[in-house]
């Protein structure tokens, strides 16, 4: 079986999935994982792609990122996990394979789309009981702890303008009258 090609265009963001070798939890060790935030956030500062949401499990990441105008996606992932692959064996000094080789990609194409992705990005750790909320798990953007790059501009929420709130005219005037008159 031959591999798996992706469809890709510049500009697009997508909601990305990618597995440790074999479903090992090998960023169940804290500074496994430290060491993999920080090559994320190397290549995103490098201007590699734009970060908007990410979550390192245990044993898997989802990322919702928009590679740059000279990146492809398949370069920001090989950036991301060969870099972090080097990175942790270069510290750790073992040559045990970090990911599984590939990873799956969907285009993001609304805002509704996207506030699902970040949704399920968010509450990952939640769903695996690993912490009773979100903001709780040390290795994900729902903890607001890292910076992250806004949402895409064509993936914002339109606003609806029947629900804005606030007067549609001036405020009308009074006749003030003085006391006396």
């Amino acid at each position: 079986m031959g591999r798996l090609t992706h469809r890709t265009g510049p500009g697009w963001t997508y909601f990305v999935t990618t597995n440790a070798y074999q479903g090992v939890a090998v960023f169940r060790v804290a500074e496994i994982a430290q060491i993999f935030v920080t090559k994320l956030y190397k290549y995103r500062q490098k201007g590699n792609y734009l970060l908007h949401e990410f979550v390192l499990m245990p044993n898997h990441l989802h990322l919702l990122l928009t590679p740059s105008s000279t990146t492809t996606l398949e370069k920001a992932m090989n950036l991301i996990k060969g870099g972090s692959s080097h990175e942790i064996h270069r510290i750790r000094k073992s040559e045990s394979p970090i990911w599984q080789s590939g990873f799956h990609e969907s285009r993001v194409t609304s805002a509704t789309d996207y506030k699902k992705k970040v949704d399920y990005i968010h509450f990952n750790p939640v769903t695996a009981h690993l912490v009773g909320r979100s903001e709780g798990w040390p290795f994900s953007s729902a903890n607001g702890k890292y910076e992250l790059d806004p949402v895409p501009q064509g993936l914002k929420p339109v606003l609806d303008a029947s629900r804005v709130v606030g007067p549609k005219d001036p405020t009308p005037t009074t006749n003030v009258r003085s006391v006396g008159a």
